[in-house]
């Protein structure tokens, strides 16, 4: 018998002739997508495209009970990856076999598989969870609402991790099939067409699809007991509108608004193009929060929508994300502007159709009543920073900007962009440049200085938003200087009749349960 001695370099070079040189490449996915606003939102590593969620809740006690199988590709080769859920798990398997899992900070599901995953392969995730949705707290706040005989979840720039787990990011987007078992004589609402609902010893089930790709935030979920209406667009899209059959006073309100969410999205389709998803509709929970959210296809409404009455704008502003935030949905949350600057200009293009005042006369009035010392001017729409995120300067300035624009251009080419732009960006993913850049192409004309002055500058713009308000402003100034009046007694515009409904959804995405996320 003769030994072999080997010296420790030919050891070494032994050993990783034994183990395939790729080996070293497979690390851990990143806890986080790489949002400058929120890092720990979403992962690294993998790209989910269908999740399908098997679930059973029982509203009197809140306890969710959840089978969730995910599909994805990984983008890297993975010793381990993520996934989003403040539930807790029970079981975890990877491709069929058993994975082992721990958790870390408040959402981290940090998942081990039995063996390393190569880039580029398909995969299968079960994840096997429980618990009580309103007993989670992720950084201090909850997105999950109970009800008097349910709950709802509803929230942004996440809610997913209250109900199932996700790769929880707006630049992972997937289809969705959500089946909901809850006890008879109580609803389940989701995203989608409502593919089949079935009964059996007591409990009801719910089958629901969304078929095109859609962001984890947007998914959502209420159980309760709905009075529900159902239609059929002219082109044979299905309407599903759901009310909670408590709303005391607001009812009427809230029905007479999102009852026109067809008409409101027929509307819609001759300013941004065809309407890019499965179904219609919208939701009024019987919940306390105040705002409302563009939940894919079925936008959700808090009844304090409607406390002063029917309030159709706040139904054009959800519908209009359908295009902007939904279809082309933000790359980075910094990005917000391209979600809620063009939601909020889409209520001033209503009040225009309705006769109530032009968008130009409601930028006019925008910028007259914001005096140059106004902290609205120090926000920045197109990076507002996370604690600016919702703010009203994102909002009506980011709208100011489109007026901007739509002057600068003129509306032929302005209309093309509007229209154009879901269509360049369907499903996908965008940032603020990739706008100016396509406005750029679009027009013709060079418009980074335009934006920048609208988006981008922390102090109120020399001049407003449209030359017709200039001159309007200058004149006045002019005839009060002849007159020996001072400027400042010079007539501001007046208010357009459409601006006190417009003002009433200035609480549309103020999220009282997560101020300062």
């Amino acid at each position: 018998m003769h030994r072999r001695i080997i010296v420790p370099s030919a050891l070494a070079a032994s050993l990783l002739l034994a183990i395939p040189a790729s080996a070293a490449d497979y690390v851990p996915g990143a806890p986080g997508i790489g949002d400058s606003y929120y890092p720990a939102s979403g992962n690294g590593g993998y790209d989910v495209s269908h999740y399908d969620l098997r679930l059973t809740y029982q509203p009197a006690t809140d306890v969710l009970e959840g089978t969730a199988t995910i599909l994805a590709t990984t983008r890297q080769n993975l010793s381990r990856f993520n996934l989003d859920l403040g539930l807790k798990v029970s079981e975890v398997r990877v491709n069929g076999k058993k994975a082992a899992f721990t958790t870390s900070g408040e959402q981290e599901l940090e998942i081990t598989p039995a063996a390393p995953l190569e880039k580029n392969r398909t995969i299968s995730v079960v994840v096997r969870y429980a618990g009580k949705p309103s007993e989670v707290k992720i950084g201090g706040w909850t997105a999950w609402h109970r009800t008097p005989d349910g709950g709802v979840a509803a929230q942004e720039p996440d809610s997913a991790a209250w109900w199932f787990p996700s790769n929880d990011h707006p630049l992972d987007k997937a289809t969705f099939d959500v089946s909901v078992a809850v006890p008879d004589g109580t609803q389940a609402i989701s995203n989608g067409v409502l593919q089949s609902q079935s009964s059996k010893l007591g409990w009801t089930r719910y089958n629901w699809r969304s078929n095109k790709p859609q962001a984890t935030y947007l998914a959502t979920l209420a159980v309760g007991k709905f009075d529900i209406t159902t239609d059929k667009t002219a082109g044979g899209l299905p309407v599903l509108n759901a009310y909670s059959r408590d709303l005391g006073d607001n009812a009427g309100a809230a029905r007479a608004s999102v009852e026109r969410t067809a008409e409101v999205a027929e509307w819609l389709e001759g300013v941004f193009g065809p309407y890019p998803f499965n179904a219609l509709g919208g939701y009024v929970p019987n919940v306390t929060s105040g705002y409302a959210l563009e939940t894919q296809t079925r936008p959700f409404y808090s009844p304090r929508q409607f406390a002063n009455g029917s309030n159709v704008s706040v139904v054009v502003h959800e519908l209009a994300h359908q295009w902007y935030g939904d279809s082309v949905s933000v790359d980075n949350w910094k990005d917000i502007w391209v979600n809620e600057g063009f939601a909020r200009y889409s209520q001033w293009l209503w009040s225009e159709k309705e006769g109530e005042g032009t968008a130009q006369e409601l930028a006019d009035y925008v910028y007259a009543t914001r005096s140059a010392e106004d902290p609205f001017w120090t926000v920045k729409p197109g990076d507002p920073g996370p604690d600016n995120q919702f703010h009203i300067a994102v909002y009506d300035r980011g709208a100011l900007a489109l007026q901007a624009l739509r002057n600068e251009i003129g509306d032929e080419d302005f209309f093309a962009v509007l229209k154009g732009w879901p269509t360049e960006f369907a499903y996908g993913n965008a940032e603020v440049a990739d706008f100016v850049a396509y406005a750029e192409r679009i027009s013709g004309r060079p418009l980074a200085a335009l934006f920048d002055t609208w988006l981008y500058q922390p102090v109120k713009p020399a001049a407003p938003a449209a030359t017709g308000a200039g001159a309007t402003r200058e004149a006045a100034d002019a005839d009060a200087r002849t007159n020996g009046r001072s400027a400042a007694a010079a007539p501001k515009p007046v208010q357009p009749r459409s601006w006190k409904k417009i003002a009433e959804t200035n609480t549309i995405h103020t999220h009282e349960e997560h101020s300062g996320r």
